[in-house]
């Protein structure tokens, strides 16, 4: 440095010096984006302490705790993107309601296999028998297994698609559909579809044709479908493809959520109205 250069030498940050190791600690953990081993360093470690555990099982004890929190926070992430409207799982679902349902089959689905071999379902029956709540149970164990999930009805597909055509972004809606691990498309068959919006359907499923999975619930048994679509050309080459690969759920018999409402009128009836939750009409203790 010459005499005349005022220039002062290369210095840490001010306050680098001064700051405490937490501060400091707490700040790389930060801009590394750890959060729970910021959130559990010092616990850990005062556990680790008192059972004389050497540092390299501590460090592992808070990576762990790191990558479980990790996943968790990656599994809440996709639940939300896949945009269920309730988070169902198996184990609330009645089998017993629905004696067709091949169980062992859909707990063989829940592992996700199918997913991997890009194999489509399709549950059938008549309404109010669990089929939403079958598919939003397989859709929550993809979510849980790594997979992305996307779920939607049949109607609200097809407007979205519809609206996306007139906006001219129907193309990359489209790669969006077909990029999807798991698509699930809710209740096929209750309301009718126009020409349009049929062939627009169909294209989503032509493009995920042996591409991603499709789970698809309908009240209408194949040879009905032609109500909807509106053509039997096109639901032939719509079943061509669905069905190519596919595991079909068998879902007809008594609403059980008929049979579940009427089960909880006849016990209110039987209770005081003041031992029933208002908010989960779950029945309190007396």
């Amino acid at each position: 440095m010459s005499a005349t250069d005022t220039t002062p030498p290369d210095t840490m940050p001010q306050g680098t010096t001064q700051a405490t190791p937490q501060i400091l600690l707490a700040h790389h953990l930060k801009q590394l984006k750890l959060p729970t081993v910021l959130r559990e360093y010092d616990k850990v470690a005062r556990e680790c302490a008192q059972g004389g555990v050497d540092h390299p099982r501590y460090l592992l004890r808070l990576i762990e705790l790191e990558l479980i929190d990790r996943e968790r926070r990656l599994v809440e992430r996709r639940i939300r993107q896949a945009r269920f409207p309730a988070t169902k799982s198996l184990d609330t679902f009645a089998f017993t309601a629905i004696p067709g349902l091949n169980k062992m089959l859909v707990l063989e689905l829940a592992r996700c296999e199918y997913i991997l071999r890009r194999e489509n379902i399709i549950a059938l029956g008549n309404s109010g028998t669990g089929k939403t709540h079958i598919a939003l149970s397989l859709g929550l164990a993809a979510c849980q297994k790594g997979f992305s999930v996307a779920f939607t009805t049949a109607a609200a597909l097809v407007h979205q698609l519809m609206e996306a055509r007139d906006e001219r972004r129907l193309i990359k809606l489209q790669r969006d559909l077909q990029a999807v691990k798991l698509l699930i498309i809710d209740e096929l068959g209750y309301v009718p579809l126009s020409p349009t919006g049929a062939e627009l359907l169909f294209e989503v499923f032509s493009q995920r044709y042996e591409h991603g999975s499709t789970i698809v619930t309908s009240n209408l048994p194949f040879e009905e479908w032609t109500s909807v679509l509106g053509s039997e050309r096109l639901t032939g080459a719509l079943l061509d493809r669905l069905t190519h690969h596919v595991h079909i759920l068998t879902m007809n018999g008594d609403s059980y959520r008929l049979a579940q409402s009427t089960a909880r009128r006849r016990i209110s009836a039987k209770v005081d109205p003041e031992q029933i939750d208002p908010e989960t009409g779950e029945i309190l203790p007396a």
